[in-house]
């Protein structure tokens, strides 16, 4: 098997031809900056998982 195989993906953030190779430490991302933003995205809950709303904590139960 050859690992020195070029896999050319979309960047997920700005759609630029990103190399999937362990020579690109932003993989799956074109550039870092493009993987920061990402990031960034999913800090600000830009992104979400879909799913069930997870209900706040009532500080009352915690003492219980």
């Amino acid at each position: 098997m050859n690992d020195e195989i070029d896999v050319i993906v979309p960047c997920p953030r700005c759609g630029k031809d990103a190399r999937y190779h362990q020579s690109n430490p932003s993989r799956p991302f074109c550039t870092e900056r493009c993987r920061l933003i990402d990031l960034g995205a999913w800090a600000n809950e830009e992104h979400r998982i879909a799913g069930e709303p997870v209900p706040d904590d009532d500080p009352d139960d915690l003492i219980h």
